[in-house]
């Protein structure tokens, strides 16, 4: 593991999910902080994995190609020395034992084979239990968006009976940065309550406090911590919001 994904954890793909998988267990991994993107071209991703060559890859085989050619595909990105220290795993509806024991003691894929029965709970714990073996998490703790420059992604603080305006910088459901459109001199440590947060369609309130400042070029840049008291339905918008950021970059990538 290189040491930036150490530090930093691991993309965690699904190739050609299922619904369930695209519907339900991505948004549970999103809760819990996992970087988690899918992808429905294999060709692509395959260029994309030399890029990011520690990744995870969890595939359903029963989509997208012939049993013979998702062989093929894995074999080759195991072998292909850009790609060897990607993991992959089988992750889909299809429980088939004679395909599980190839996968797991000839092709020998380091992720282990899933299959999503009637149980979700059982497939989930399969699943979490593998990214902790794998690491996924490093000593990330918060998945976080650098937002910069993205039209929609506003801040306004109430300051004196009227809002100040500003734009987020980036953004975790630990807090978030900013810079605002005239700088309103917030002293460290202060207090803000009813903060009115724009991402996008999502309209969020919060409470936070001022961690401190920062000069970037001419630009002060403020740090804000979310309080306690952030509603959980907040959190949860908020890592949704992250996860459809990320997903929107990485497909630009693709």
């Amino acid at each position: 593991m290189s040491e930036n994904s150490e530090i930093l954890g691991k993309k965690v793909f699904f190739l050609y999910p299922s619904a369930v998988v695209q519907n339900r267990i991505t948004e549970e991994l999103i809760q819990q902080e996992f970087e988690v993107y899918t992808v429905k071209d294999h060709a692509r991703l395959r260029k994309l994995l030399a890029k990011y060559p520690d990744s995870i890859v969890f595939a359903n085989i029963f989509d997208g190609m012939t049993e013979k050619e998702w062989e093929a595909w894995i074999r080759g990105v195991l072998s292909d020395t850009s790609t060897s220290n990607v993991k992959i795993g089988i992750m889909s509806a299809g429980d088939d034992e004679a395909l599980k024991r190839k996968y797991i003691n000839e092709v020998k894929i380091p992720c282990g084979y899933i299959a999503i029965k009637t149980d979700l709970n059982v497939a989930m714990k399969q699943l979490f239990d593998t990214l902790r073996t794998v690491d996924a998490k490093g000593r990330r703790k918060y998945i976080r968006a650098v937002i910069d420059s993205e039209a929609n992604t506003t801040v306004n603080f109430p300051n004196h009976g009227t809002f100040v305006h500003g734009s987020i910088k980036d953004i975790s459901v630990v807090g978030f940065s900013c810079h605002f459109d005239e700088d309103p001199n917030f002293p460290k440590n202060s207090l803000h309550q009813d903060i009115q947060i724009k991402l996008q369609t999502n309209i969020l309130k919060a409470e936070g406090i001022v961690f401190g400042s920062r000069m970037d070029g001419n630009t002060k840049i403020y740090v804000v911590l979310f309080t306690q008291r952030i509603d959980p339905d907040t959190r949860a918008r908020i890592r949704r919001y992250i996860q459809s950021n990320l997903q929107t970059k990485l497909e630009s990538e693709l």
